[in-house]
């Protein structure tokens, strides 16, 4: 699985057919307590997506990790939050997944990248955003 797919199993409860990085677009199963939202976009030739808070599902996984994370900005702080590889292997790995062009060896432009296309690959798939954090 990749590691994008693993971070939308891992929010949404199930791998959507558009975890893909290059993603079509299928609709992502709700999670528990999720509901399905009759405003959400549908994607061209699929069903309406459910709409998944992502705040409350992350926030409920930092505080039982009982480990400070800021992961509404830190890519690392995400992966860690979803106990998934946050190593930098692992994020340029996600980088390469994702499309990144720039230097891999600048982790710091690279880490604010790939948080920022996590959000908007998040949102373009049902998850619902706070909008302090949306790119």
């Amino acid at each position: 699985m990749s590691i994008f797919g693993k971070i939308m199993g891992a929010i949404f409860g199930s791998t959507p057919a558009s975890a893909a990085p290059a993603g079509g677009a299928a609709a992502p199963s709700a999670s528990a307590g999720a509901a399905p939202s009759a405003s959400a976009a549908a994607a061209p030739a699929a069903a309406p997506a459910a709409t998944v808070d992502v705040a409350a599902i992350v926030d409920k996984l930092v505080a039982e990790r009982k480990e400070r994370l800021e992961w509404r900005t830190s890519i690392v702080d995400l992966m860690k939050a979803l106990e998934i590889d946050s190593s930098l292997a692992a994020r340029k790995d996600l980088a390469k997944e994702l499309g990144f062009t720039g230097d891999m060896n600048d982790s710091a432009s690279m880490n604010v990248w790939l948080h920022k296309q996590v959000m908007s690959k998040l949102a373009a798939n049902g998850g619902k955003l706070p909008p302090e954090i949306k790119h």
